[in-house]
């Protein structure tokens, strides 16, 4: 996906319109509209189609009726005409998806009516041999077929480049996979997990692990078979006809046996694939023509997040940490190269999956190039070293466990150390991944942490053996002075965040830091003040940073009241000093975060300007696209409505404050 850089303009769209991907003009903004601009994007940015080759409601007639083609495609360097005409795209409004988000994904022979249309249109222009009718979900493509007295359609899994280039036995491999944007693997996700849960009759949680297994594979034959010894793709009209379904399958079954035999802590020897030909075949059609391997971090975890978040949300107060909250906690906690980075509650593992993509940033600015350069292959060298000897989490789910280093494969091509344990427990959990932990990270090994740990006085923690071993299960009394002093007693249960807070510190090394999520009750109601006293005593207040309801509403599901805590843990010859009275008062950075991007429905909010009209950024893009048949890299300016998110502004003030406020401590 291009990179860009934001600016601001002064243009303004009117209310209820979109700027045009493919014309840079403003257009009414509808549900087909919006379709039909994710189209022109991938056009353009992974089949290298030029905009210049392409117009949107261009006139034809079909069957004596005028009609607007929403998308037509040209010959490269020719007039726009019916007679240049070579691919036609009808788009749809996005399917509505209902209260269990998902939709059944139907075949060629069940979308018949739909795809007649795109048929007149492909019979009306002599040279148009190739259709697509999609309503961003679903997606149909047909190839002409043109005979003395008749046109035969034929079902595809994709179409050409815009350089004709086609997947066939001898060029599967490299010349048509390319890296997926954020969107694209989005929707391929979407539409994989929707196929199988709507055509399969498998329950949602037994079709992500179908899903898993495939992602799996997908993964190893990209970093075990190289060029065109890969053997994870369907040809175009396999998919299609039983002969070719059988073909896929001989080829991806060998390839989960491997994967099962190098994964045997994830995989037991008994799993399979137990989908049917037909939704195999979907799946590796969908997923065979993204390289994972060369697909930004950031596009392949948020598309990875959005399937697993409403599929492994558990009962145990486990509530995923909205992206934009994760990639600000990582930006303000700034994880160096060098520095040992934890998620001691790791979930499906987007903490770990965000400082990837912070540090393969920082890699790549170093190298002072971008996506796709020579020396790609060096930055991830570096990031897959990163993952194996830097980067940790662990939880106590066996199925996040899963999904988590599935997560970090997907954007290390390496597995990392994601232990099955009793983080609360720890060092004595009786989990399989307790040993392991104990050598690779020990209590006070961590230089930075960040964890959303399970909130919930409804399941609070009652184990006399963690109880035990943690500070913050000792009762406290406040004493005439107003101190709080220890007892000797304990208490009988505690909500789990609150025993993370203190398991999380002693993991820290001396000087060490740390962002939690906590509910908002932990940091004002006076029930909690023992909880504060101790922290305030154990670590340095670097910033807390409150986070709207939304955010968590829209990507968790639950409308909880949260904050972002920001600590530092304090040496022991610090804690000794204050204790002998020798007070350091410093300042600490106090943000609420009132927008989060989206409102309650999860629809996207944009910034206003004062007279109400949308603010527009705009964003020089990197697209490399055919012309006149040579490859042409260029810079294209494009204009889009700004995202209201006080995420980011939240993470300038921050670094701005540091720059007059060094840390406190040594």
């Amino acid at each position: 996906m291009p990179k860009a850089k934001k600016k601001e303009v002064l243009e303004t769209l009117k209310e209820g319109e979109i700027m045009d991907f493919i014309t840079g003009k403003p257009v009414k903004d509808t549900p087909k509209e919006r379709i039909r601009q994710e189209v022109a994007r991938q056009l353009i940015f992974e089949y290298q189609i030029a905009p210049e080759s392409m117009a949107t409601d261009f006139r034809l007639t079909v069957e004596g009726k005028s009609r607007k083609l929403d998308i037509a495609i040209f010959e490269a360097g020719k007039d726009h005409d019916l007679k240049t005409l070579v691919r036609a795209v009808v788009c749809r409004p996005a399917p509505n998806v209902g209260r269990k988000g998902v939709v059944k994904i139907r075949d060629f022979k069940q979308a018949e009516t739909d795809l007649e249309e795109l048929k007149g249109i492909m019979i009306s222009a002599d040279a148009c041999e190739w259709g697509l009718w999609t309503n961003g979900l679903e997606r149909f493509f047909l190839r002409r077929e043109k005979r003395r007295f008749e046109y035969k359609f034929h079902p595809h899994g994709d179409w050409p480049m815009a350089d004709g280039t086609m997947t066939t036995p001898d060029m599967h491999a490299e010349t048509y996979v390319r890296p997926g944007e954020e969107n694209a693997l989005r929707r391929a996700f979407q539409r994989c997990h929707n196929f199988i849960h709507g055509n399969e009759g498998m329950p949602k949680d037994a079709a992500f692990w179908q899903f898993l297994y495939l992602i799996f594979a997908k993964m190893w034959d990209e970093k075990k078979n190289r060029g065109a010894k890969r053997q994870f793709f369907a040809l175009p009209t396999e998919p299609f006809d039983d002969e070719g379904r059988m073909k896929i399958r001989a080829r991806i079954k060998p390839i989960f046996e491997a994967v099962k035999k190098q994964y045997p802590t994830l995989f037991r020897a008994n799993d399979e694939i137990t989908l049917s030909d037909r939704a195999l075949a979907y799946m590796v059609m969908e997923l065979a023509r993204y390289n994972f391997s060369r697909s930004d971090v950031d596009a392949k975890g948020a598309a990875y997040q959005e399937i697993v978040g409403s599929n492994l949300r558990g009962d145990r107060g486990q509530y995923f940490t909205p992206r934009r909250a994760v990639d600000l906690v990582v930006r303000i906690l700034d994880p160096k190269p060098d520095e040992i980075a934890a998620d001691i509650a790791c979930g499906t593992g987007g903490f770990l999956v965000s400082i990837l993509a912070h540090q393969l940033r920082r890699f790549r600015e170093e190298y002072k190039r971008d996506l796709g350069d020579q020396t790609m292959d060096g930055i991830l060298d570096r990031l897959q070293d990163y993952a194996r000897n830097k980067l940790f989490g662990a939880d106590f789910d066996p199925f996040l466990v899963r999904a988590a280093t599935m997560n970090v494969l997907m954007a290390a091509n390496v597995e990392g150390n994601i232990f099955h344990m009793d983080s609360l427990a720890f060092p004595k959990s009786h989990l399989q991944g307790n040993d392991v932990a104990k050598r690779k990270i020990p209590f006070g090994s961590i230089d930075v942490l960040m964890t959303n740990p399970p909130f919930g006085s409804e399941i609070p923690i009652t184990e006399p053996a963690i109880l035990e071993n943690n500070p913050l299960a000792i009762r406290s009394v406040k004493n005439k002075n107003g101190v709080w002093e220890e007892q000797a007693n304990r208490h009988n249960a505690v909500a789990p965040e609150i025993l993370f807070i203190s398991q999380a510190v002693k993991w820290l090394k001396p000087g060490g830091r740390m962002g939690i999520v906590l509910p908002n009750g932990i940091l004002g109601n006076p029930g909690d003040e023992p909880v504060r006293t101790w922290i305030l005593r154990h670590c340095w207040v670097l910033a807390c940073v409150e986070v709207p309801v939304e955010a968590f509403i829209v990507e968790a599901n639950v409308g909880i009241l949260t904050s972002l805590l920001f600590l530092k843990k304090k040496t022991d010859a610090e804690m000794f000093a204050e204790a002998q009275g020798h007070v350091h008062e410093y300042p600490i950075f106090m943000a609420v975060a009132e927008k989060a991007g989206v409102d309650r429905r999860g629809n996207v909010l944009y910034k206003r300007n004062p007279d109400g009209t949308e603010k527009l950024v705009t964003k020089m893009v990197t697209e490399t696209v055919k012309l006149n048949g040579h490859t042409v890299t260029r810079q294209r300016k494009i204009v889009e409505p700004e995202i209201d998110d006080d995420f980011p502004i939240i993470g300038d003030a921050y670094e701005e404050f540091r720059r007059h406020n060094p840390m406190p401590g040594s």
